[in-house]
């Protein structure tokens, strides 16, 4: 047969298998955040591909360890709704905004042993799927915790350890560990070596929210997708993190966005733009989406605006000169069109019991329906 009819052939087989544009060549995955508490929210496990059970934290021994009562007790629950899913990971993560430790886990072999040792000894304990380290941020000072100029070679060494310790694990095991990262854009992305740590990782959850909030000088879109026509010229978007991160040479599909099941409140605003980027003069308050529907989403004086441009929705409260900023169904459907249409691995969100199921349903529905 002439070569190029061979080529046709395969071109032809292939077709079927070829996405149109703004379907990724995988399902994208979505991954919740659950906080530890006395009781697991209600939760489809259908609905998930991943929990990551928040937090554990790193002591001055430099090993993991689960804080409060209730922590065993969560992760046994969680891992009993893989009856309804047995294909959900469940991740322990390590860390969060002020969490500290990391930076002297990661300063030598020995310490990095140390932590690597118990990340495997809990997965072990309560049959985890893999760990997710979530050190906001190496090589920042942040609120009571240690940092370092070291810290941005010090943090490849210790996933590279914690690396090796799960794979040796896993060989025992005949299994594969997830090892993943929670990360944000900007000053905070300088203290990650990419190209270093990307074969380490299964995946990136890319933390695009809290762009405006408590150390902003204005109020704006704290999870936006796109930049207002009104934003400064360096507001943070969720579109120039994805290009930062996939510039720093991320595989689109180890990229996964994040969205934020909470708004910001802010107070004394500035009446002009409807408090769109104006100064305020407080940050009051962190508000669930279930707080938003129930006293807040055109109601009591807040009336919704919706900004094209951003791709984001936002109360103001003209007698109050009150602002609240938030992701809604139509913010997220076009966060994950963005996953869909780049490629990327999927979308993350922070936190399960902020919703009542209207988001995450809103997330899958922009995930999955051609």
């Amino acid at each position: 047969m002439p070569r190029f009819a061979t080529c046709l052939l395969v071109l032809l087989a292939l077709l079927p298998f070829a996405g149109h544009a703004g379907t990724p060549a995988h399902r994208p995955i979505v991954i919740g955040y659950v906080m530890d508490g006395a009781t697991l929210p209600p939760i489809d496990a259908r609905k998930l591909d991943a929990i990551n059970f928040a937090f554990a934290h790193v002591d001055p021994r430099h090993e993991i360890f689960l804080r409060g009562d209730t922590a065993s007790t969560a992760l046994a629950g969680l891992n009993a709704l893989k009856s309804d899913n047995p294909d959900l990971k469940l991740l322990l993560s390590v860390g969060g905004w002020g969490s500290g430790n990391f930076s002297e886990a990661a300063a030598s072999d020995t310490t990095r042993a140390t932590f690597a040792e118990s990340a495997a000894r809990l997965i072990v304990q309560h049959r985890l799927d893999g760990i997710d380290i979530d050190w906001e941020y190496p090589t920042l000072p942040g609120p009571g915790i240690g940092h370092s100029p070291a810290d941005r070679d010090n943090f490849t060494r210790l996933l590279q350890a914690v690396r090796a310790r799960l794979d040796t694990l896993g060989n025992a095991d005949g299994r594969h560990y997830l090892l993943t990262i929670a990360a944000a854009d900007g000053e905070a992305a300088r203290g990650l070596d990419l190209s270093r740590i990307m074969p380490l990782l299964d995946w990136i959850n890319l933390m695009t929210y809290d762009f405006f909030g408590s150390l902003t000088a204005t109020t704006g879109h704290h999870a936006a997708l796109g930049k207002s026509a009104s934003a400064p010229a360096d507001a943070r978007t969720t579109m120039a993190a994805v290009d930062e991160f996939l510039a720093g040479g991320v595989p689109p599909a180890k990229l996964n966005v994040g969205a934020a099941f909470y708004g910001r409140k802010f107070v004394r605003v500035q009446r002009a733009n409807q408090g769109l980027h104006q100064a305020y003069g407080e940050h009051a308050a962190f508000l669930s989406w279930r707080d938003l529907q129930a006293g807040y989403v055109d109601r009591n004086g807040y009336v919704r605006h919706w900004d094209k441009d951003a791709q984001a929705a936002w109360l103001w409260n003209e007698t109050e000169g009150s602002f609240v900023t938030y992701e809604d169904p139509q913010a997220l459907r076009a966060k994950a069109a963005l996953v869909r249409e780049r490629g990327l691995g999927g979308v993350m969100y922070w936190e399960h019991r902020q919703d009542d199921g209207t988001l995450l349903d809103a997330l899958r529905d922009g995930l999955y329906r051609p």
